[in-house]
């Protein structure tokens, strides 16, 4: 695997790229521009790093909740070591940008004056605007990883996390589908966040003077007709308010970014496009975790969260679903995901050689409240046949405008 390093650079960054090209089965890679994955290390008396963590860092989803899949996708990571202070990058020197929390971090208590909120990503990130919207006047927490989120909830270091858990474009984020199954977090809400892409710059910087665009790679896929209008290289990069953060760290004149007007405002760059993206309907759904459940009431649209599995054989799945259907109760999703601990099941015919089967979990939504004996009886009946049973939480639905 080859290193080179990057140039030019500051004296305080120092750059190893290292690319791989990972093209499964001969299938033609789906994306044409390459994944730079940014990693912030400070100083070690500032804040440990966690990395290694169930599969690597923001696997599948990163920290702009813009999830999709990136198979063969040409990766070339890109790793800054830096002591920049936050207040030489942003415009007003007056503010102190929080730190990444790592799961290392140990806090003496929590703050009872705010409500302090998780979310994955740098400040900026669309998680950041979309916790604010779940939790007005709450003290925003940015963490290196969802893992980390989670975990600082389950160590008090944080109230709540809000967190992606699906996009209307990009789908499903499959990696906080299994850690709400590792976890022992309750859904207590959910909130939906209308993704607004903008094309940022350093000051003084014009379109006409960009010859790269750095982003998340669902936010370059998602503003695909409007970045090749400008006839800029699209790489990607691990989140939008990374790619922000790069591109204002290292004053580049060549080089813009997609990310959110909150991230412009925070890492003093210039908005030179809004709304680029190419559909208008991008819409991320997220969650609200919390270590205890709320109480479920009758009294406003609420919505449960399940997850499930089930014996091998004809109908299983059908006969699953049918507990809701027969009592009217409306399933908003469904998503499988393989079991991690047992991923295979054997049934041993024998007439015949022993089969092996894939072992999957099912999540599923539906629309009602576990304060209604309708939902009550639709779960004891499926608790009848399923091998195994969680109720994830049950919630108000989230009915106002994204």
């Amino acid at each position: 695997m080859a290193s080179t390093s990057l140039a030019p650079t500051p004296s305080s960054i120092h750059f190893s790229i290292h690319s791989a090209l990972r093209n499964e089965g001969g299938r033609k890679p789906i994306t044409q521009f390459p994944r730079i994955s940014l990693k912030w290390r400070r100083n070690p008396s500032a804040a440990a790093s966690l990395h290694g963590v169930a599969g690597g860092r923001g696997e599948e989803g990163g920290g702009d909740a813009l999830n999709g899949s990136n198979n063969g996708v040409k990766a070339v990571e890109l790793i800054g070591v830096s002591d920049v202070t936050h207040a030489e990058i942003s415009s007003n020197d007056s503010q102190t940008l929080p730190r990444p929390l790592s799961v290392s971090d140990v806090a003496n208590s929590v703050d009872g004056s705010r409500l302090r909120v998780a979310y994955q990503g740098l400040p900026g990130a669309y998680s950041e605007a979309a916790a604010a919207k779940a939790y007005p006047n709450c003290e925003a927490v940015p963490c290196e990883l969802f893992e980390t989120a989670f975990d600082a909830v389950e160590r008090w270091l944080v109230d709540r996390a809000v967190l992606p858990i699906e996009n209307s474009l990009g789908g499903s984020i499959h990696r906080n589908y299994d850690l709400l199954l590792r976890h022992k977090l309750h859904i207590v809400g959910e909130v939906k966040y209308a993704v607004r892409h903008c094309l940022l710059a350093n000051r003084g910087v014009k379109k006409e003077n960009l010859k790269r665009v750095l982003s998340h790679p669902q936010a370059l896929a998602q503003c695909e007709h409007n970045l090749t209008k400008l006839g800029v290289i699209r790489e990607a990069v691990d989140d939008t308010a990374g790619a922000a953060k790069f591109v204002a760290l290292n004053k580049l004149q060549d080089t813009g970014a997609v990310a959110s007007s909150l991230a412009a405002e925070i890492y003093g760059l210039d908005i030179l496009a809004r709304d680029i993206q190419d559909d208008s309907d991008n819409v991320t759904r997220f969650l609200m975790l919390a270590r205890e459940p709320i109480i479920p009431s009758t009294g406003k649209p609420f919505k449960t969260s399940i997850v499930f599995s089930l014996e091998e054989g004809p109908g299983m799945l059908f006969k699953a679903l049918a507990v809701f259907a027969m009592r009217d109760i409306n399933l908003t999703k469904i998503e499988s995901r393989p079991c991690r601990k047992k991923p295979f099941r054997v049934i041993d015919d024998i007439c015949t050689i022993p089969l092996k089967y894939f072992n999957y979990l099912f999540y599923v939504d539906f629309e009602a409240s576990m304060a209604d004996p309708n939902a009550q009886n639709a779960l004891r009946h499926l608790k009848e046949f399923a091998t195994f049973l969680r109720v994830l939480g049950s919630y108000p639905m989230d009915v106002t405008e994204a």
